[in-house]
């Protein structure tokens, strides 16, 4: 296998191993708590997430568009460095409200203000690696932290807090994060490219802030279209569309890896026609495997799917081919998003807000016409509109637009 091939299949399995992680905390988590103990933990859990996400579009996304090789050392260890600042200031202040909160809620909330630098740290380690294009060292380092944190977990007695839970597997990460820092440092010491700059961070116009609008959109129109959904379909027909979307889970692994770690080995294609080429292609796999998937989801029998799903498999699996073709779709939709996020970062806003908002409309219209199945219907053709409009934007890029344009560039740009 190519060196290349090395990388993505590293890169797939390193968000498998994250995504594992996360899964198998919750279960855990669940296993062990009261309900109300759980309750809290997910509050705190959902809270760790969504901060997880920011980070990831303002840092990480950023730092792997980072094309100069002369400038990877530095971008990466400010990028780490402006993590472990922002962290420790959220944490403080995440810490604040739990004291302010009262029992267990607020011990759970204080726990995380503690363990929050260590928990982001480690992860913003995958997308450094990732701009030094040797994913098998957050594979590595991630590896760790799901061989850590699960034995950690399961050492808990039964019954045990929130707080407790949450200190626990925030200071679980420590070998891995302490792994990661090791392998980095072979990587960014005494490396050319200028002292740690924390201040491009803080600048109007950095490119890192866009990201975070279309994080914040992505996420809240789909959250909006569940509350949507919920104002005016049955519990049945959204867990229908929950259940249907969950068995999906595998590929949403492979869209990750495409977003996270798909920017540096796009970039190093030649030119627009090279990066197109090679994400059109990619797109094409992802598209064929999640038809395929749907495929052999359809064709499960019953007992099999109620194993998975329980009651909820028969109304789910009349979903199944609308839910298989939004992720055939979605799959070139990514793909091309990728092409953009490699060409030019600055167009993926736009295409972001306006799907992401289109999709939530066609979903609650396709409900009112023909019920929970129209409203699968209606996130296929979101998803389908969104790639289509995505690759038209590439077509109209300029065959001169350069690979792989360092996120500074873009800045002074706009």
């Amino acid at each position: 296998m190519s060196r290349r091939g090395l990388a993505a299949v590293a890169s797939v399995l390193d968000q498998a191993a994250s995504s594992a992680t996360n899964i198998l905390v919750l279960v855990l988590a669940a296993r062990l708590s009261s309900a109300a103990g759980f309750a809290d933990f997910s509050m705190v859990y959902v809270t760790f997430t969504v901060l997880l996400g920011l980070n990831m579009a303002y840092v990480g996304q950023t730092l792997v568009l980072e094309k100069d090789p002369d400038r990877l050392a530095a971008a990466c260890r400010s990028g780490l460095s402006f993590t472990g600042a922002a962290s420790a200031a959220v944490g403080a202040a995440v810490a604040l409200v739990g004291l302010l909160l009262p029992g267990a809620t607020g011990r759970a909330f204080l726990a995380l203000g503690l363990v929050l630098p260590l928990v982001l740290l480690q992860d913003g380690l995958r997308y450094c690696f990732s701009a030094l294009r040797a994913p098998q060292r957050a594979l590595a380092a991630d590896a760790l932290r799901l061989a850590c944190v699960v034995p950690a977990l399961l050492l808990q007695p039964e019954g045990a807090s929130a707080g407790r839970l949450v200190l626990v597997w925030g200071v679980s990460a420590l070998p891995a994060l302490a792994l990661g820092l090791w392998l980095l440092r072979s990587s960014v010491r005494g490396a050319a490219g200028g002292a740690i700059d924390l201040r491009p961070y803080l600048r109007r116009g950095y490119l890192g802030q866009r990201f975070v609008v279309e994080f914040a959109v992505g996420n809240g129109s789909s959250q909006l279209a569940v509350l949507g959904l919920g104002v005016f379909a049955t519990p049945l027909a959204v867990g229908a569309l929950r259940g249907a979307t969950t068995l999906f889970g595998p590929l949403n692994v492979l869209f990750n890896s495409a977003n996270s770690f798909g920017p540096p080995v796009v970039g190093r294609a030649s030119g627009k026609r090279g990066v197109v080429r090679l994400t059109a292609l990619m797109g094409g796999a992802l598209a064929v495997t999640g038809a395929a998937w749907g495929a052999v989801l359809y064709a499960l029998p019953e007992r099999v799917g109620r194993e998975l799903l329980g009651d909820t498999w028969r109304a789910a699996a009349a979903l199944l081919p609308a839910t298989g073709a939004q992720y055939a779709v979605m799959g070139l939709g990514t793909c091309a998003l990728l092409t953009l996020r490699v060409l030019n970062p600055k167009a993926t806003l736009s295409l972001q807000v306006v799907f992401s908002l289109l999709s939530v409309g066609l979903l609650l219209g396709g409900y009112a016409v023909w019920g929970v199945a129209g409203a699968a219907w209606g996130l296929a053709l979101g998803s389908a509109s969104k790639a289509a409009a995505g690759w038209l934007r590439v077509a109209r890029l300029p065959a001169s637009a350069p690979a792989g344009a360092r996120p500074a560039d873009a800045v002074r740009a706009a």
